[in-house]
Parts: structure tokens; C-alpha cells; sequence
């Protein structure tokens, strides 16, 4: 079994439409596939339609968290989706994203860079638009070469000069909300430091003690050396280890199946779910 459990589509940051994603990556000869927007589940529903036969369809999302002032991301799977008090706060942090890119779009028009916001608003179309939308646009301009290049302290990475902060959940609180939605949270790319400031692993203890089911280890902002230690902090701390693309179609690199999940390591979340189930495509594999 090829498993990849981090992916995007256009109801967030992806190029790929959810039916697109699905399609591609059963062409991609995954077996698996889970959808995890940025705090959004918009795109489960044309997934679900559009399944082609033999790929089963984890649903997620990717909840924004922030922890003693680091930015962090929760996957989340298997959650009810109409769990009340987890879909307001999903809400929450999708309607400050407007806003949010509109003041990192003016930090750049200060800075000298002749960004539009209609650009961006176009780039972003129906999706939650966040910084590869702005990203985007700069490789646009010729400001960067690539996408992961706007993440600088330069520009958009956090901190950075044309950083604007946003609702974001405490993570222990999105482990409480996605435990009693009946979900599995993984703490995404823990340890990309490209990305900007990470949690020292006392900070991930804390996590794991709270509730967190497992860490991305397996991605493609670890190095070889982060991998290994990252695993080794896992078994210290009894969590899963997951590996995923993170794939976002043509705005990175990074291809569906790059990086896989341990096909135990995928049965022991789909027993922990309770809020949901993987939903096979016609002949496709029934894991629930």
C-alpha cells in the first residue's frame, strides 16, 4: 500500500481541484490519499464524488495553531466535520485570512513591491487564500524564483518583514477539539526550520501528553539527520510517525507519493477515528 496523508487542493493553497487531486493521485499509484486543507473541509465533498475505483479517501484538514509565538500546523483526520465547537473555530481562522493577506499585501506595496490584492484575490479564486496565494504572486513579479523562496525572513516567513499575524488555535486546544470530534491530530513538518522559528521538543512533549496522536516525520523540509531524530523522539514519546508529499500540484516541487505513510501506522489512526471513516472509491480498499 502507498499511503500519502498531507495533501491540498484549491479549496485552500493547492493548484489541483479536489477532483483533480484524486485523480492524479491514483495516477500517482497511491493507494491512499487524505485531503487536508488549510482549516477547511470545502473540498471532501467533490473528492468523495469524484474517487476513482482503488484509492480510499482519508479526509482532514490543516489546522493553523500558534504556541508561546511560534506558528505551528495540526492535521487533523477523520474529525466530524459538523462538530459544532471545531467547525467555529475553523470559521474563525478562514474569515481572518482576508484580511490577514490584504496587510501583508500592503507591507509589500511599502516595501517597493508592486503587488495587487486583485492579483492575489484571482491566484487564490474560491480557496482560503493564505501566503502561496502571495507567494505566488511574487514569483509572478520576478521578486523570488519559486514559492519556498517567499518564506524568508526577507518576506513572508513568520516574522518576516511583510508577516501579518492571524487567528490561530492553541494547539491544545485543537488536540481537545479534535478528540471530541472524534479525529486524530498529527503535528505537521514539526522540525522545517526553512519555514521559521520550530517548538523545542519540550514543547512537543507537552503535545504528546495532552493527546497528540503522532508527528510528521517523513516530509520534504527534513533532512536526513531531522528524520532520525525526529523518529527517536517519537518513540521516546509513544507517538505515530507519519510520512506525506504536502503536495500542493504546480506550486511546489514536491510530487504526490514523494513521501508515504507505514501502512500499520495508517490502520492505527483509522482505529483511533471516530468521527469519520475512510471512504474507499468503487472496488477501492474498505479499511473501515
Amino acid at each position: 500500500m502507498r499511503i500519502d496523508l498531507h495533501t491540498h487542493s484549491t479549496a485552500s493553497d493547492g493548484t489541483d481541484t479536489p477532483a483533480e487531486l484524486v485523480h492524479n493521485a491514483a495516477a500517482a499509484g497511491l493507494d491512499v490519499v487524505a485531503l487536508t486543507d488549510h482549516d477547511t473541509v470545502r473540498g471532501h465533498a467533490e473528492a468523495v464524488a469524484a474517487l476513482p475505483d482503488g484509492l480510499t479517501l482519508v479526509t482532514g484538514a490543516e489546522l493553523s495553531c500558534r504556541l508561546d509565538g511560534v506558528g505551528l500546523h495540526m492535521l487533523a483526520y477523520l474529525f466530524d466535520p459538523d462538530e459544532p465547537e471545531l467547525a467555529r473555530e475553523r470559521e474563525l481562522v478562514r474569515d481572518d485570512r482576508v484580511p490577514r493577506a490584504r496587510t501583508m499585501v500592503g507591507k509589500l506595496q511599502q516595501l517597493g513591491v508592486p503587488v495587487e490584492w486583485e492579483r492575489v484575490a484571482s491566484i487564490a479564486g474560491d480557496g482560503s487564500v493564505g501566503r502561496p496565494h502571495i507567494a505566488t504572486a511574487l514569483v509572478e513579479l520576478g521578486v523570488v524564483e519559486t514559492v519556498s523562496d517567499a518564506f524568508t525572513p526577507q518576506w513572508l516567513a513568520d516574522g518576516g518583514r511583510a508577516h501579518a499575524q492571524k487567528h490561530e488555535l492553541d494547539p491544545f486546544d485543537a488536540i481537545r477539539l479534535v478528540k471530541a470530534a472524534g479525529g486524530v491530530t498529527v503535528f505537521a513538518h514539526p522540525a522545517a526550520v526553512k519555514r521559521g522559528r520550530v517548538l523545542p521538543e519540550s514543547s512537543i512533549a507537552r503535545l504528546a501528553a495532552a493527546g497528540l496522536d503522532g508527528i510528521e516525520v517523513d516530509h520534504m523540509d527534513h533532512d536526513g539527520p531531522t528524520r532520525a531524530r525526529l523518529r527517536d523522539l517519537a518513540r521516546e514519546l509513544g507517538l505515530l510517525t507519519t510520512g506525506s508529499s504536502d503536495y500542493h500540484g504546480s506550486r511546489k516541487t514536491v510530487g504526490l507519493g514523494e513521501y508515504t505513510t507505514d501502512p500499520e501506522i495508517y490502520g492505527e489512526i483509522t482505529r483511533r477515528a471516530t468521527g469519520a471513516f475512510p471512504v474507499p472509491g468503487a472496488g477501492g480498499l474498505r479499511t473501515a
